[in-house]
């Protein structure tokens, strides 16, 4: 696939206190990735407007991180959630290149986009921040997916090893939207179980030390199995890879290996069942070197496919 990744100088300016998990230096890990893998073209986004995002989020949470921004020091929105003084644009070119993703593959200057930007987003629900996460940026995506391109279906996968609670939040008020999550269960933030489902909405939640045999079959059998008969207009992606067996905040047994199957998998469904339209935004990942190598095979198989 034509790959086109985003990435931008303003994801270093997002930094939560010291020790925090969601730390600048996941950017070398995600840096070094894209540079591994040949083919791949790169660009910086623009911000999102207010507009765009108020097609997911409430204006008074808008205005509210807007607010909140510090002009020096830290602001604390809760206990995993900070923002430092270059955190606002952090997360608007983070949703910015999600919402340019979409134009790029609806426009086929691309194949598959993947957004190397942070903040993570899918723990942001529509009135509020939580979870490392300020604006839901592949939620933002897929507003504008409906409103920017009239699309009528999307599907979202989401494989963080946490549940996309803020995701969901967006889908169960969008029934175009299929919201699908495979996640370790009854971890943070404590949403998303076995019987959580709905039309539109699958979550798979497998148990701590679940390895590559089960996540795979799981994946297989319970998500990437309904992706065919949606006709889906564009296929997106929360691709978190704190799922690995060396990632200090969970417990599953994947490895790099997993990652580049789910990329394989991943560009094959949006090829057949997508318009060969993909876009993949950046969610967990903790241990540096995990990361490196798992979006590294990540990036790869996806540009193969």
């Amino acid at each position: 696939m034509k790959t086109l990744v985003y990435t931008s100088p303003a994801s270093a300016g997002h930094k939560p206190p010291e020790g925090h998990p969601e730390r600048p230096e996941r950017l070398g890990a995600v840096e070094r990735a894209i540079r591994s893998v040949d083919g791949l073209a790169t660009a910086e986004p623009r911000q999102a407007t207010r507009e765009e995002l108020a097609r997911v989020h409430t204006r008074r949470h808008i205005e509210s991180i807007f607010e909140t921004g510090p002009s020096d020091g830290l602001a604390s929105i809760d206990a995993d959630t900070w923002m430092s003084p270059g955190s606002l644009e952090a997360a608007l070119a983070a949703c910015g290149a999600a919402v340019e993703g979409v134009d790029k593959v609806v426009a086929g200057e691309a194949e598959a986009v993947f957004v190397a930007c942070r903040p993570p987003g899918h723990h942001a629900e529509p009135e509020r921040a939580m979870g490392f996460c300020l604006f839901n940026q592949i939620a933002v995506a897929a507003a504008h997916g409906f409103a920017g391109h009239g699309m009528t279906r999307i599907a979202l996968v989401d494989f963080d090893v946490h549940h996309g609670n803020g995701t969901q939040a967006y889908a169960e008020r969008e029934d175009r939207l299929f919201f699908a999550s495979i996640h370790q269960g009854w971890i943070y933030p404590g949403t998303g179980s076995n019987a959580d489902q709905a039309d539109n909405i699958v979550n798979v939640a497998v148990e701590r030390a679940t390895g590559s045999k089960a996540w795979r079959e799981a994946l297989e059998e319970k998500i990437f199995s309904r992706i065919p008969d949606l006709r889906a207009d564009l296929l997106l992606v929360s691709a978190g890879f704190d799922g690995h067996r060396d990632d200090p905040l969970a417990g599953l047994d994947l490895t790099e290996e997993d990652y580049a199957w789910a990329g394989e998998r991943l560009g094959a469904l949006a090829k057949e069942h997508a318009h060969a339209r993909l876009v993949c935004t950046l969610e967990g990942g903790y241990d540096i070197d995990a990361l490196e190598k798992s979006l590294t095979g990540f990036l790869r198989a996806i540009a193969a496919a």
